[in-house]
């Protein structure tokens, strides 16, 4: 009878803990990308949710998020009529929050796109995956915001840029591939640097809101130099 009540304590006490771990993941949600950059060739009104997926993937594949599903969130934006504006109006955060179980929403918005620009010698990572050096890079940055649902706050926020050479850019890391309208972008500089940006998104937010460690020295040196070129303008030197 003693070791039955022990091992029942321990399985609960495993069983909580598991739970309680489970528990601990932020339940995310990434709406509809926006574009504010006119001219983007690749850009169509399906492109959106697609980023939206492949986000989505990536945070999912950190093993640090518990993710939405697209289509769950999707019906839900477009009931609550914020399709691709990515807003979240006074007390309808909270809304889709106990619709969804989403905790925090994540928006993203195309700010900047560039083809055939000058290149660099530097570079960005994340586990594995890097792109960076030379002449014929492409380049985009993305404004990205996470919501609090329950508040409407924004909780974090950050603009990611990414860079990706024309020619001999080892690509690993990112193991999902494109779909929908992207799929003919797979090889080109445009889908290199995209699934670049998707991969520098989903490695900030997994050391700014789950690890909160050592890691974000990196991405503070990069706002940093971010921030720098601005007073000069665009520049990937």
């Amino acid at each position: 009878m003693k070791k039955a009540l022990i091992l029942s304590i321990c399985v609960g006490v495993f069983v909580c803990a598991a739970g309680a771990a489970m528990a601990a993941k932020p339940v995310m949600g990434v709406t509809e990308f926006t574009n504010d950059v006119t001219g983007v060739r690749w850009w169509n009104p399906d492109v959106g949710w697609e980023l939206s997926g492949m986000l989505t993937n990536e945070l999912a594949s950190t093993g640090a998020f518990s993710m939405v599903e697209r289509n769950q969130l999707e019906s839900v934006l477009r009931e609550q009529d914020l399709g691709a504006s990515g807003r979240v109006a006074k007390g309808t955060g909270a809304k889709i929050g106990q619709l969804t179980g989403a905790q925090f929403l994540v928006t993203g918005t195309v700010t900047a796109f560039e083809e055939g620009t000058k290149g660099t010698k530097g570079g960005l990572g994340y586990k594995g995956f890097r792109v960076g050096g030379k002449k014929g890079e492409s380049y985009i940055a993305v404004d990205l915001r996470v919501i609090n649902t329950n508040s409407g706050v924004i909780a974090y926020t950050r603009t990611v840029e990414a860079r990706a050479k024309s020619k001999g850019l080892s690509v690993g890391g990112y193991s999902h591939g494109f779909s929908g309208s992207l799929a003919t972008e797979q090889k080109t500089p445009t889908g290199k640097v995209i699934r670049a940006v998707v991969a520098e998104i989903a490695g900030y937010l997994e050391c700014a809101m789950v690890k909160q460690d050592s890691c974000m020295s990196g991405y503070d040196a990069k706002e940093a130099k971010r921030k720098e070129s601005l007073k000069s303008g665009i520049t990937l030197d």
